[in-house]
């Protein structure tokens, strides 16, 4: 029982020690997320994007790192630049380079793992993206590329500063914030519990050679489902383990960029061509990234901040009360964002008398997670002919369509093209 109680309260204090470090740099991440959000629309990608060149590579990779999107959220959102007249080169750039960063993630990457690494992530992702454009662009040359012009649903309306501001911050610390917050506390979860349980010689008396570490990383990393900032925490705890840095690469890169969900998605929706760039960019750059860090840069780059400081007993960079601050405010918009999602939600699904004449139709969509995801339903369904209004309920899945000869085949298919699956249909009185 004592050790028990020796387990779980190291397990708290290295918790709160992780959330402490991270918390300011991801409230500066979050703010930053909202500026993007509401002053580089989504909109505006899609005209950088099209073609099959390198140019439309390169712009797809330098747009897609400092964009916030969590990892369930990339990968649709890529696939609704394809339908709209992305190239399936770009398209895939875009989903290399931004699950590995994000502006949030870059910042909390500084305050955990030190500059180099923060500098290192998107230098990495940017080439790695641009290479996977390249690539899917040269095996996919000859076949005829079948994307949708489409005009993307203009839903927002010109607004005034003060409202930008407004919706800057809702965003920021409301949608955003829900969005990663499941997969961040896991995060912070796991990191927490492989401080407490694994020897901190671990990697480097079980694994002395560093190319098998950072095969044992990838083959882990691949298949798993984490986003860019949570995978910080737990990377500088395997670090503090004795793992190389080449593989701490290996896992910050694989770990978002990848997962069971990401590799079948892209496979249905831009072909086994496109998903084998895919993987083999990721994979390849993991494992070349990360050799050219064990080998060729300086070990003292890499060690960690929280480790200088224990050594040397150096200020901190930020004040405790600041640290504090924020984490309660971090910790207070979670609980807040729980609270809308699970029990005020309940009640916009009463709200079936949507406005729009003729048809009224509900439809369960299964495979939303985060509001990228609504976004992406919204806007594939309201590409579709005769449809006048959407309301997409997260939580449940329910989706409220209205409109006028709507063809219930197409808004089917135009659903399930981006990566969801309809679970139940009903008309509506």
């Amino acid at each position: 029982m004592d050790l028990f109680k020796t387990y779980l309260l190291n397990f708290i204090f290295d918790f709160i020690e992780i959330v402490n470090e991270m918390s300011p740099y991801l409230m500066l991440g979050f703010f930053f997320a909202g500026l993007l959000h509401v002053f580089f629309p989504k909109q505006k990608i899609n005209k950088l994007m099209g073609g099959n060149n390198t140019k439309a590579a390169i712009n797809a990779s330098l747009l897609g790192i400092p964009l916030p999107l969590c990892s369930c959220g990339v990968i649709p959102t890529g696939i609704s630049f394809y339908k709209h007249g992305a190239s399936k080169g770009s398209a895939i750039s875009f989903m290399t380079s931004t699950p590995q960063t994000g502006i949030d993630s870059i910042l909390v990457t500084y305050s955990l793992l030190g500059l180099p690494f923060a500098l290192i992530r998107p230098v990495v992702a940017l080439f790695t993206g641009i290479f996977s454009g390249i690539f899917t662009n040269f095996i996919n040359r000859g076949k005829i590329i079948d994307t949708k012009q489409v005009i993307e649903p203009d839903k927002k309306k010109k607004t005034k500063l003060p409202e930008k501001i407004k919706e800057m911050f809702s965003y920021a610390f409301g949608e955003f914030l829900q969005d990663i917050s499941n997969w961040l506390i896991l995060g912070l979860i796991l990191a927490a519990i492989i401080s407490v349980f694994v020897p901190d010689d671990f990697f480097s008396s079980y694994y002395g050679n560093d190319f098998l570490g950072k095969i044992i990383i990838l083959i882990a990393a691949v298949p798993l489902y984490v986003c860019a900032t949570a995978s910080v925490p737990i990377a500088a705890v395997l670090l503090l383990k004795g793992l190389s840095p080449g593989a701490a690469l290996v896992f910050l890169m694989a770990g978002p960029a990848t997962n069971a969900a990401t590799i079948t998605l892209i496979a249905k929706t831009l072909g086994k061509r496109s998903l084998l760039a895919y993987l083999l960019t990721i994979i390849g750059g993991a494992l070349l990234f990360g050799t050219i860090i064990d080998l060729f840069l300086p070990a003292a780059w890499f060690s960690l901040p929280v480790e200088q400081n224990a050594a040397i007993h150096q200020h901190e960079m930020l004040p405790q009360w600041l640290k504090l601050c924020s984490t309660f405010s971090l910790g207070g918009l979670i609980l807040l964002g729980y609270w809308k999602k699970f029990f005020k939600s309940g009640k916009n699904t009463e709200q079936k008398n949507i406005p729009g004449a003729g048809t009224k139709w509900n439809i369960i969509v299964e495979g939303m997670t985060c509001n990228h995801c609504k976004e992406n339903v919204e806007n594939a369904i309201l590409s579709v002919k005769g449809v006048e209004n959407v309301q997409v309920d997260l939580a449940s899945g329910e989706v409220n369509i209205a409109g006028n000869s709507i063809d219930q085949k197409k808004v089917k298919n135009e659903v399930e093209s981006v990566g969801y699956n309809i679970l139940k249909e009903f008309h509506l009185p």
